[in-house]
């Protein structure tokens, strides 16, 4: 059976589920102990991480709809993918030294895509979607848009392609990134020591999914937080004063629908009400909030 890089994912799904269920447990055994410290600042983290059916459901469904987008658009975007590859730059050989490099350059453009899904409208559209929730636990990593390909995420990976990564390649190393992402949208782990000067960590995530003003478009990484720190964009986690997670505009709903979609339909209506091209383009690709 050959080895599809496109279902990595898929693949480690069990091992996303085990660690939900031990997030939950964990969270359920310690909620009457952090209670009854009538600590404040625990208590507003713990009920953020708490599971709620509604927001939990509501996560599943909209990785389920995710993954029936990116398996839609897969045809059209390999399809480009290969078209970049046979106008490669370079034939790089798969090596441990170029594994190494691939992984160092797509984690480089994961952060400008993140960076980007935050300031321009037309691409918070979709990842507005991942900072509906008002609570942040593992589940959280599964709540993402279907409309990834259409705002374009794939297009950030098109440089690696024309260098001359093969889109095996390129998928494979994409996606293990986006895996290691499921483990820092937690709060139950706190700080992990020297790691946190190099790594994407559940502390530093936390900050990013905050809607606190210190807070706000900070702490783009994928793996590494270095970028963050090389462009300006990294933001610690400071104890006196507690992430609030959400959304500056922030929409209280479960319905999966409503959540995929809502941004886009309000974007194409302000557009609508503009006068003047230019203005109309503001709508789209000027700043989301």
């Amino acid at each position: 059976m050959q080895f599809d890089p496109s279902l990595i994912l898929l693949y480690l799904a069990p091992m996303f589920l085990a660690f939900i269920a031990w997030e939950w447990w964990y969270l359920q055994k310690h909620t009457s102990n952090r209670a009854q410290a009538q600590d404040n600042t625990q208590n507003g983290i713990q009920d953020s991480a708490q599971y709620s059916i509604s927001d939990t459901a509501s996560n599943a469904a909209l990785a389920l709809m995710h993954e029936v987008g990116k398996t839609i658009a897969a045809v059209v975007v390999i399809s480009v993918y290969g078209w970049f590859f046979d106008y490669r730059m370079f034939d790089i050989p798969t090596n441990i030294f170029t594994i190494a490099l691939l992984f160092l350059l797509q984690d480089f453009c994961y952060y400008w895509f993140h960076r980007t899904s935050h300031v321009v409208r037309w691409m918070w559209a979709s990842h507005v979607v991942h900072h509906s929730s008002e609570k942040l636990n593992l589940s959280t990593a599964f709540r993402q848009s279907m409309m990834y390909p259409v705002s374009g995420m794939w297009v950030f990976w098109l440089p690696l392609i024309a260098l001359g990564f093969s889109p095996d390649s390129v998928i494979t190393v994409v996606l293990i990134n986006l895996a290691y992402q499921f483990f820092v949208h937690t709060q139950v782990v706190d700080k992990i020591g020297p790691l946190e000067s190099i790594l994407n960590t559940p502390s530093h995530h936390r900050v990013h999914h905050a809607k606190n003003p210190r807070y706000i478009d900070k702490n783009f990484a994928g793996v590494l937080i270095i970028w963050d720190k090389i462009f300006g964009t990294f933001e610690p986690e400071d104890p006196a004063e507690p992430c609030i997670y959400g959304i500056p505009k922030q929409i209280r709903s479960h319905n999966p629908i409503l959540l995929t979609f809502h941004e886009w339909k309000q974007m194409f209506t302000d557009m609508r009400e503009k006068h003047g091209w230019k203005a109309k383009i503001r709508e789209l690709f000027g700043r989301p909030y």
